[in-house]
């Protein structure tokens, strides 16, 4: 059976996505351009949000010190020898907040990176309250040339859970980013944490629903781990009774019910996320790779014999 999004796959996978769309896989190289977050430096609140510690989640190549141009040479090298068969690369804006800046701060960092031979695009990963309709614009022109997409940290569609968190925005913000965006017909992107503490299985599994009606292109999901050097860890090991982690088959069907309600035209860019084991603080799954939870997903829905927007109504 071959489904909506084009293939034999049970759910629309991003990277099927894109080499239908620009014939090959895509890989992104990740950058640090030297940004930070209203919730960091005083705009908006202090300490950054309460699960953040990007020194977690930035690959070793991606220093600040070094220009964008250098830590692509250094990604390249790397990204080369594991994905032998990439042939695509943008340039991932990912440490904090990469648009938090005035346009003319960031067009020389775009465009250094869309200057390197082998990037044909950009990744930008950022906050929805840190956007406007001048720096749309710009993305929109480049993207008239390039791959460009806007990658947004929802995070959680709960006004109570991201006061929590302290991400220093609403949902509200992010629904206007979203729709602005969209409106630039630039592709957006998503990421949501499952697992984020007071939320019900139920108020998570909703959050299927409630992004399935706003106009975005992909989605990201992490699983809630405790981060070493963050606000959380130490929450965590104050009240761990407070915190509530899914096993890795609970997460497996939590999957598949949130896949059987999602639009079928929601790219699945990745199931799950992974700390490195040294700033991992509650060790759990057993080393499971995110690579592995896509296999254990593609089983469970051939078993249950669903797909991604079975259940989906509009």
């Amino acid at each position: 059976m071959a489904y909506s999004w084009g293939n034999k796959r049970r759910f629309h996978s991003l990277a099927d996505y894109y080499k239908q769309r620009y014939g090959s896989r895509i890989q992104k190289v990740s950058v640090n351009a030297g940004f930070t977050c209203p919730n960091r430096d005083g705009t908006k609140g202090t300490g950054g949000c309460t699960f953040c510690n990007n020194e977690g989640f930035n690959p070793s190549y991606c220093h600040e010190e070094s220009s964008v141009n250098e830590q692509i040479e250094k990604g390249l090298r790397f990204l080369k020898k594991r994905y032998r068969r990439a042939r695509t690369f943008v340039a991932y804006f990912q440490a904090y907040s990469n648009t938090y800046a005035d346009i003319e701060i960031l067009k020389p960092k775009y465009e250094q990176a869309l200057s390197h031979p082998e990037i044909s695009g950009l990744s930008i990963s950022t906050r929805p309250d840190c956007v406007d309709a001048e720096k749309l614009d710009y993305l929109a022109e480049l993207a008239d040339k390039n791959i460009i997409s806007v990658e947004y940290g929802v995070e959680s569609c709960y006004e109570d859970t991201l006061e929590k968190i302290n991400r220093g925005h609403s949902f509200v913000d992010s629904v206007k980013a979203i729709e602005q965006t969209a409106a630039k017909n630039l592709h957006v992107g998503i990421h949501l944490i499952i697992g984020l503490p007071g939320e019900s299985r139920e108020q998570m599994l909703e959050q299927s629903k409630i992004i399935s009606g706003l106009p975005i292109n992909s989605v990201k999901f992490h699983q809630l781990q405790i981060v070493k050097g963050t606000q959380m860890a130490e929450d965590y090991m104050k009240h761990p009774d407070k915190f509530r982690f899914f096993e890795p088959e609970e997460y497996v069907g939590f999957m598949v019910e949130f896949l059987e309600k999602l639009r079928p035209d929601i790219a699945i860019e990745r199931f799950a996320g992974e700390v490195p084991p040294a700033y991992n603080l509650r060790k759990s799954w057993n080393g499971l790779r995110s690579d592995q939870m896509i296999i254990l997903i593609e089983k469970a829905l051939e078993r249950k014999n669903t797909w991604q927007g079975k259940f989906f109504s509009d």
